[in-house]
């Protein structure tokens, strides 16, 4: 399931390790010059003072480690910026906040054409996942968009997501939509059978790893796929919906049981709330 060619994953990667050396390097610096000026202070003062001054440094270590930490009930996420350089369609919406609710549970509602169709995502188990769908449904990120994929042999799913799937009819972009960060996944069903059972929501991504954004999918029927893809939650409400439409089925015009489907269904809006 791609919803990004490689190369605009590729792209970010490239900038976050840019980044990362750059910071390593002026943090590299720092303990130098650090290093330096504490020399010089122990030719000039008395042991006692040079004492002092190391437990001070390690006492502001210790603020800056612990100013750094997440706050509680929350854990650290990281957001990689992603961009349009690969072919696929970015839209941007900034980034999500630096920490995530790790506790408690989120109310997913999709207002769609169809009906209402709603689903529990469980903080304790994707985190990250979950403030990212909350940090885009307070942007409407998904307001007026369509389910631009159906599968019925084999793989039985429903995908949705692309911010740019709007309007009437198809286009050969749709499903190369999404934000502009990408994140690791998380919640992987590894050693489950059915991997993806009725009922779960989970994300999309390419190949390679760390490359899930906004596109999700819904599962109407057991899907055993490898455990590749983060597990957002479960459908509570409104899965008969998605099994009408399945029922319908797909123009197929990525093949046989693969394509856009027949019974069109646009979410009107995507909302988060906490349980």
């Amino acid at each position: 399931m791609s919803s990004i060619k490689d190369r605009q994953r590729a792209a970010a990667r490239a900038r976050l390790e840019k980044e990362m050396a750059e910071r390593a390097t002026a943090a590299r610096k720092r303990r130098q010059r650090q290093a330096i000026i504490g020399s010089a202070l122990a030719v000039v003062v008395i042991a006692g003072a040079a004492v002092w001054i190391v437990a001070a440094l390690g006492d502001d270590d210790k603020k800056s480690t612990d100013a750094a930490a997440p706050p509680p009930g929350t854990v650290a996420c990281t957001w990689v910026p992603a961009d349009a350089s690969g072919g696929g369609k970015v839209k941007d919406v900034g980034m999500p906040p630096l920490n995530a609710p790790n506790v408690g549970t989120s109310t997913l509602t999709m207002d769609t054409n169809l009906g209402a169709i709603t689903a529990t995502v469980d903080l304790t188990k994707a985190p990250c996942t979950g403030e990212a769908f909350t940090y885009l449904a307070s942007k409407k990120f998904w307001d007026n968009t369509k389910c631009h994929r159906l599968t019925t042999e084999g793989i039985k799913v429903l995908q949705c997501g692309d911010p740019t799937a709007t309007g009437k009819g198809w286009r050969e972009s749709d499903g190369s939509g999404g934000p502009s960060f990408r994140y690791a996944e998380e919640n992987l069903p590894v050693n489950a059978k059915p991997a993806y059972p009725k009922g779960t929501i989970a994300m999309a991504k390419t190949s390679e790893p760390s490359t899930t954004g906004s596109q999700f999918f819904i599962v109407y029927e057991d899907t055993d796929l490898p455990p590749d893809y983060t597990v957002l939650g479960k459908i509570t409400k409104g899965l008969d919906i998605v099994e009408g439409v399945a029922k319908a089925g797909s123009d197929n015009k990525n093949g046989q049981g693969d394509g856009h489907p027949k019974k069109e269904i646009d979410i009107k809006t995507l909302t988060m709330a906490a349980a």
